[in-house]
């Protein structure tokens, strides 16, 4: 090795060192909240809302998004924003419009941002028309302390929490965020993932549930709903007290499909590679398929029509007693 070469090497390792040894000592003196560090300035803006609002459309990048009830009968929207990255808070025909509007400078996107911008929204306890929201990355959550006509969320990244019912039509798209729904009356459900898990609970569906799953476990408890239509590519879809007046359709390639005190008119199950187990509440008359597989039915001939096809998982189901 030559000796400048050598050289080089040996200063480089003496930066790297105390390069670190500066790092750690900085972080300790900031009892290692990297926030600190953070070269984005935040500040919170409240806005009084005089109006009467009907209905609600925010689109925001990434802010998190959050429902609350008021103390009184007005309307106040509080936004925890990034300077230049300010939220527009207006009331346009009965619709309460929250809109981010960036006005940073290219140069001025190049730093470290730790912190998350955030909207809550404080609105009286009563019954509101549509809600939309889109967003990129950040998270919503709903609270169960109001009732909307429709609700209409779509999101990238970010997690959506919603617990309040809604009478028509609950739809709510995520690309690689996940979805939660507990505690609800709905008119119809449209629930679509393409990364992320589903997981609904204790709802009153009175039409139809729709649910779309690239990749991704999709859990549904305590639910009773007309027909039931899931399609999915990888993951599990596990029922547990489901029950449909009408039909179960459930479509999926890789993964097992779970099914605990379920019950429909009639049930359509088609996985490529999968397990289908579990037990119903009334008989059925079974119509099973499997390429290699073993299957474990009882031989009913009375009841609704069970179709279940698989291409390499067992089939072994039951009727509860």
């Amino acid at each position: 090795m030559r000796g400048s070469t050598k050289a080089w090497l040996i200063v480089a390792t003496v930066l790297i060192l105390v390069g670190g040894i500066t790092f750690v000592c900085m972080m300790t003196i900031l009892k290692w909240d990297f926030t600190k560090l953070s070269t984005g300035e935040y500040e919170t803006t409240s806005h009084e809302i005089s109006e009467s609002i009907k209905n609600i459309s925010i689109f925001s990048d990434t802010a998190d998004i959050t429902f609350l009830p008021s103390e009184g009968s007005k309307c106040t929207v509080v936004c925890y924003e990034q300077k230049k990255v300010y939220h527009s808070v207006s009331v346009k025909a009965g619709t309460l419009l929250i809109k981010e509007t960036d006005t940073r400078k290219w140069y001025e996107y190049i730093g470290l941002n730790f912190g998350t911008p955030k909207i809550t929204i404080y609105i009286p306890q009563c019954e509101y028309g549509d809600l939309e929201i889109k967003s990129s990355t950040g998270d919503t959550e709903i609270l169960s302390d109001f009732i909307f006509e429709n609700i209409d969320i779509s999101t990238s990244t970010g997690k959506t929490k919603c617990y309040s019912s809604v009478k028509n039509l609950l739809k709510i798209k995520s690309s690689t965020g996940s979805i939660k729904i507990e505690n609800i009356s709905a008119g119809s459900l449209d629930l679509s993932v393409s990364i992320g898990g589903i997981n609904a609970s204790q709802i009153t569906c009175h039409g139809d549930i729709t649910i779309n799953s690239s990749t991704g476990k999709i859990k549904l408890t305590d639910i009773a709903c007309v027909n039931l239509f899931s399609k999915g590519n990888t993951g599990d879809i596990i029922l547990n007290k489901v029950i449909a007046s009408g039909k179960f359709s459930i479509n999926i390639n890789t993964g097992d499909v779970d099914f605990e005190s379920c019950d429909a008119a009639e049930i359509y199950v088609k996985t490529s590679t999968g397990d289908v187990e579990g037990t119903f509440l009334t008989d059925k008359i079974f119509i099973t398929e499997t390429g290699s597989g073993d299957i474990e039915v009882p031989k009913s001939i009375t009841g609704g029509r069970c179709e279940i096809t698989t291409g390499t998982g067992d089939i072994e189901l039951k009727i509860q007693n």
